[in-house]
Order: C-alpha cells, then structure tokens, then sequence
C-alpha cells in the first residue's frame, strides 16, 4: 500500500515472440536459466508498495506458468486473465480483474523488463499518488531525427526536452478506467497506457527511470 491505498501491479505477458523469433512466448525463454517472466515477478513480489500482481496471458500458457509461480514461491499473484490480441486489450483485461479486488493504484509494468528495480517502482508509486499517473522514463543519449514523411526533410528536436518512456506507469484506479473506457469507445490504441491519459488532457508526471530497465524484445536484446 501506499498512504493507506491498495496498489495492484499489472503484467501484461500475452505477446508472442515474433520479433524474437521464439516459437512460442517470449516472457518464457530463460534468462540465466530463469524465465524472464519470472525474474520480472520477482522483483514485485519483492516490493514492499505492491499488495497484488494480476497478470495477463496467452491461455495457452496458463498451466505452465501457473507451475512456475509455484516453484518459484511467489505469493502475490492473485489472479491471472486471458489476454487480448493487441497489449492495450490484455491491460485493459487485467485492470477489469483487478478493480473489484478493491486496488486504488493501478502500476502497470511490461513482463519483458526484468531489470526494473524497487527504487523506480516506488518512485513511480509515489508520483501516481501524488498526481494521479506517472511514467518512468529516461533521456535519449543519442540525437533525434524526425521525418514528417517518409523520405520527406528532417528534423531535430531539441534532445533536452525528449524522454524515452518505459514502465512501470502508476495510475489511481479510477483515472485508468476511464481513460481506458473512452479508448474503447473511440477506437483509439495508444503506444503506451500514459498516453491514453494524455489523450484526455490529464497530467502525468515524469519519473526519472534506469537504463538498465531494458525491454527485451529482440535476440540482440536477450544477448546483452
């Protein structure tokens, strides 16, 4: 909890693995002889802030998953959903489940980052109770380029005023429900759950986030 609210953490972890040209899950391949769901799991189950983890899968990998959990003691995960064709479906989902469970802060946290640490975690928590969303993120150390069209004429935005977003992305309850609500009824997907925020005109604090807290996405990626 934090300031007497319930915080429930959210994995969305129905992707496959295509860009990783895995055959099946991607959350699943070991890392260090560990799924990377796992290790992901962990560091919530560890963190003092989080009451609940609901997480969202491939029904497919329900049973296999479910026997992980076990071996691996972890004793926060409270309900597991089938998840949806696209990751905006499987948060939305999952936040369905959790909501009646009574969670007032919703985090919600990519299954393939299993380096984010407890410090963000809370960090992020703590702007989301204070503000109502928060977003880790990071500076980009490389110079940007935006092209209006492709092949069109180049741009450089000012570096200084950029952040690469990550999760976790910490919300109340209520302000994701709507913001999802309103998604869904518009059609909209958003590249992040934040953004269905910003759509809305709320405001989202900026939490300075790690850049070890990779996504691991590609076989490059698992490789580093």
């Amino acid at each position: 909890m934090i300031g007497g609210k319930k915080v429930c953490a959210v994995i969305p972890a129905a992707g496959g693995g295509e860009r990783m040209g895995a055959a099946g899950s991607k959350v699943l391949m070991p890392l260090g002889g560990v799924p990377i769901l796992i290790r992901t799991l962990r560091v919530f189950e560890q963190a003092p802030l989080v009451d609940d983890i609901v997480l969202a899968l491939r029904p497919q990998d329900q049973a296999l998953v479910e026997e992980l959990i076990a071996g691996a003691g972890l004793t926060k995960v409270r309900k597991i959903v089938p998840g949806g064709k696209e990751r905006q479906d499987s948060v939305r989902l999952a936040l369905a489940a959790a909501s009646p469970r009574g969670a007032e802060i919703i985090l919600v946290h990519d299954a393939a980052r299993p380096f984010v640490d407890r410090a963000t975690i809370d960090r992020v928590l703590e702007a989301a109770f204070a503000s109502g969303a928060a977003v880790a993120a990071v500076r980009p150390k490389d110079t940007l380029k935006f092209e209006e069209v492709p092949g069109g004429t180049l741009q450089t935005p000012d570096r200084r005023k950029c952040w690469l977003a990550q999760t976790p992305q910490a919300f109340r309850t209520e302000i994701l429900l709507d913001a999802m609500e309103r998604a869904v009824s518009t059609g909209f997907e958003g590249t992040d759950d934040v953004s269905l925020v910003e759509r809305l005109g709320g405001n989202v604090t900026i939490v300075e986030g790690s850049y070890r807290n990779i996504k691991i996405t590609t076989p490059e990626d698992l490789e580093i």
